[in-house]
């Protein structure tokens, strides 16, 4: 059994994770095999009131979680950790002590908020061989697998649409507060390469225009009004796709990936991807700021 750390439980992801991989207050049909989680930090936030992360506390206690006062009390007790800070501009500095000594992490959407602090987190990542993995629940959902499980009979990926609900918070700024469920959608479904991006943003929305070095053309919207929905359509050589994304399997989906790296060592995503999404999502920002002017994506070797 793989002993878990979570960092942070500003998250609510931290509980919902928990209740999944220690098989308690959620059903049967929810559970992940092969983890459980026990220890945790609370930390601080800058998003999430204080009140809030302490009553999180208290219900990971009950699950049986040791709480610890520093999160380096969990290096040598735990065999990996769980990085599930919502305010993405802390997670370099949180995961760096861990990186440093060698455990393996799991650091939730965004990676990181900037790309200079991603381009250092994998860096040193591979310097110390130490599996790391982040990502959106939303890249496992069932309809995006169904997607790739059936690409023969869909033929090659010629282009794809994502949407996802895309509220703004300053500490995450732009598509890397809620609008990287799209980003990370668009992703699961074209494959890493953009080259370039226009991004339109409105108070209602953002919209994205992608070109990826192959030539073809990815779009997102993120949006800000209308009903809270995550979906794409996938235009394919034989067949065009459009779904919903039913999100009651979301978590346990991508659980199953975490537990996987941890048992294998393998993450189930590069590196450079995982920097790449970074890269797109500062190329966005910075072309709103231009008004939707084409901007380059950068990734981890640019």
């Amino acid at each position: 059994m793989v002993r878990l750390g979570i960092v942070d439980f500003d998250s609510s992801h931290s509980v919902e994770f928990t209740k999944r991989l220690n098989h308690v207050d959620v059903a049967e049909e929810q559970w992940v095999e092969g983890a459980k989680v026990v220890m945790g930090w609370p930390g601080t936030s800058a998003i999430t009131e204080a009140r809030v992360i302490a009553e999180r506390a208290e219900v990971l206690r009950k699950y049986g979680v040791e709480i610890v006062e520093e999160p380096s009390a969990m290096i040598g007790k735990v065999d990996g950790v769980l990085i599930e800070s919502v305010d993405g501009s802390v997670h370099w500095e949180r995961a760096r002590p861990f990186l440093e000594a060698g455990v393996p992490l799991f650091v939730d959407k965004p990676f990181t908020c900037s790309l200079p602090e991603a381009r250092a987190f994998a860096q040193l990542a591979l310097q110390k061989n130490v599996p790391v993995f982040s990502s959106s629940s939303l890249r496992y959902a069932l309809e995006v697998q169904q997607v790739q499980q059936e690409r023969e009979q869909l033929g090659r990926v010629l282009g794809a649409e994502a949407f996802s609900p895309a509220s703004l918070h300053p500490r995450n700024p732009g598509l890397f507060h809620y609008g990287v469920h799209a980003v990370e959608t668009l992703y699961a479904l074209m494959g890493p390469g953009c080259e370039a991006v226009r991004c339109l943003s409105l108070p209602a929305v953002d919209v994205v225009m992608g070109r990826w070095r192959d030539g073809r053309i990815g779009t997102l919207r993120g949006t800000r009004r209308g009903p809270h929905l995550y979906g794409f359509t996938v235009f394919c050589e034989k067949a065009v796709r459009s779904s919903l994304i039913d999100a009651r399997f979301i978590y346990r989906e991508l659980l199953k990936r975490i537990v996987e790296m941890f048992q294998t060592g393998r993450p189930p995503l590069a590196l450079a991807e995982m920097v790449e999404i970074v890269g797109f999502i500062e190329a966005c920002l910075r072309s709103a700021e231009l008004g939707g002017a084409e901007v380059k994506v950068e990734g981890l070797s640019d």
